[in-house]
């Protein structure tokens, strides 16, 4: 008779922890998504765009976000190329302007959100072209004139407000004010030694509120009587003005820090972002206010559209990718984000809960400045061009060229690069 053996429950429980270590050692591991960010420069941002990838990677365990910054001025080279190369990643950062670009380029695909996603948030702060959705970005930048109330006291010149900003002669009478006062180096400053995007961004709402635009948006096939009209026109040898009368520093002038020098008493007003009203505001206290783009005639406008998210349209892990941006872009990351970076907060929800931009927050009417006055860059493929010529063109009316031949070279640039490519 064989003698039975009783396991005894040492011997269960070492079982029972060797299934354990087994299943552990086998569970599949998060797959990896790659995501490339403009921001490697900015390490303030980077830290926070930086902590929702680390936040969502330990929310779930099916995806992993590996992100890989890069300077702001080789970012949107870096992407192009790795298109060319079939190597994008998951996750694209891309400028607003460029979205209809990237999209028509086959960069990007409609992101798998219905319209209630994005329903809260500034119309400007989501990507959308021919009716789809592409981008959504976790912040809205607006520009504003910042400026010292006791300045405005100084030389008896009205403090304006959303509602009932300056005319254009009455900007036109503050800057002759100050500058005859010989107080500052400038009455303005426009931030021109910065390139590329700012021009269009900062200084197409003025040729805007003349009445102009950049190409005409009904059709988007022509610039014509949009960029070289009579209003357009009229802009052109108010901008050259600027700088034969000295109200602004010239093109290419150096700014080591534009903050700086407002704060400091260079400039008497500055063209300027929100992202750089915390400084001043710390510096002059209720003295600092920022405020509504001057109405030439055609409304008060400013630039709309910063960066935002989006994924490729090469994607592999579409559902992580997209899990990722609906992630990113909950109300409590862009209140952190409005509170650590002084960006705005694209929905309602976020902006009552930021401490800048709430009901007591100093920010607040940013907001309503980028709701009644932002105006997006041309939606178009278009833009990429556009964007170019009209910088080229500013610089030569800047310089001194005739208004009328240059805004007729730009809209002629313009027209055969649509043409060439059979209207996008």
């Amino acid at each position: 008779m064989k003698k039975r053996f009783r396991l005894g429950s040492r011997f269960w429980g070492l079982i029972a922890f060797v299934m354990a270590v087994a299943v552990a050692t086998t569970a599949p591991a998060q797959t990896e998504l790659s995501m490339w960010y403009h921001g490697s420069q900015n390490i303030l941002e980077r830290e926070v765009i930086g902590q929702i990838v680390d936040d969502f990677n330990t929310s779930q365990a099916e995806w992993k976000v590996l992100l890989k910054s890069f300077p702001e001025g080789s970012y949107n080279d870096a992407v192009v190329r790795a298109a060319q190369r079939g190597n994008l990643p998951d996750i694209i950062d891309v400028d607003a302007p460029v979205v209809a670009n990237w999209v028509w380029l086959g960069y990007l695909q409609p992101l798998a959100f219905d319209a209630a996603t994005v329903e809260a948030f500034l119309p400007s702060s989501v990507g959308r072209w021919k009716g789809e959705i592409y981008s959504v970005g976790l912040w809205e930048a607006a520009l504003a004139i910042l400026t010292r109330k006791s300045t405005l006291e100084k030389y008896g010149i009205r403090i304006p407000n959303l509602d009932a900003p300056w005319s254009g002669a009455e900007f036109e009478a503050a800057l002759a004010k100050i500058k005859d006062s010989g107080d500052f180096h400038y009455p303005l400053d426009l931030g021109l030694a910065r390139e590329g995007e700012w021009f269009p961004y900062a200084i197409s709402p003025f040729l805007q509120s003349f009445g102009g635009d950049l190409v005409d948006r009904s059709t988007y096939l022509t610039a014509q009587g949009a960029l070289n009209g009579t209003a357009a026109q009229e802009f052109g040898r108010w901008w050259q003005s600027l700088f034969t009368r000295g109200f602004v520093p010239s093109l290419g002038r150096v700014q080591v820090d534009r903050t700086a020098a407002l704060i400091d008493g260079t400039y008497a007003m500055s063209w300027n972002g929100n992202w750089t009203v915390l400084d001043f505001i710390e510096a002059h206290g209720e003295d600092a206010v920022f405020l509504p783009a001057p109405d030439f005639g055609g409304g008060s406008v400013i630039g709309a559209g910063s960066w935002q998210f989006g994924v490729s349209a090469t994607s592999k892990h579409v559902d992580g990718a997209t899990a990722f941006v609906k992630f990113a872009v909950q109300d409590r990351h862009l209140t952190q984000i409005a509170d650590q970076l002084g960006l705005i907060p694209p929905t309602a929800a976020s902006a009552r809960a930021s401490k800048h931009y709430g009901p007591e927050g100093r920010l607040a009417e940013f907001v309503d400045l980028s709701r009644k006055q932002a105006l997006l860059r041309p939606v178009s493929p278009s833009y990429v061009v556009i964007a170019k010529v009209f910088e080229r063109a500013l610089v030569e009316m800047a310089e001194g060229a005739d208004v009328r031949q240059v805004l007729d070279e730009a809209t002629q640039d313009i027209n055969r690069d649509i043409q060439r490519n059979a209207g996008y």
